[in-house]
């Protein structure tokens, strides 16, 4: 059986079913408190980082090492040049070597045999009817 256990606004405790209650001020905000004395300091605006009970407090004095979770390596960046699935990189490193006329001019040519491409399906479509 899993519990909904929330956490205390003020002490950072947890508050099983049935426990701990709830402060709803005029804008709507609720606080939700473990106990009387966590209500009663936050209404006295005391700061759970200078009370040693706290989960605030344990936090601030590195305290609870041990529970904290070591840190995650960063994964090194590798930066090196891919082929892409169509492309080998050879043929990238050629294409990206060339000048922009001469890539100007591919491009014509291409669109040219495309188009001749067209007005011959289209004569030949002409042709049948």
């Amino acid at each position: 059986m899993v519990l909904k256990t929330e956490v205390c606004r003020f002490s950072g405790l947890k508050i099983y079913p049935g426990h701990g209650m709830r402060l709803t001020k005029t804008d709507s905000q609720t606080f939700l408190f473990l106990n009387a004395k966590c209500k009663r300091l936050f209404n006295l605006r005391l700061r759970p980082a200078k009370l040693a009970w706290t989960t605030q407090y344990r936090k601030a004095h590195k305290k609870d090492t041990n529970i904290v979770a070591a840190r995650k390596k960063k994964r090194t960046i590798k930066t090196g040049k891919r082929s892409l699935v169509g492309a080998s990189l050879e043929a990238i490193q050629k294409k990206r070597s060339e000048k922009t006329e001469v890539r100007a001019a591919a491009r014509d040519a291409a669109l040219r045999e495309i188009k001749e491409r067209q007005r011959k399906a289209k004569d030949a479509k002409k042709g049948k009817k």
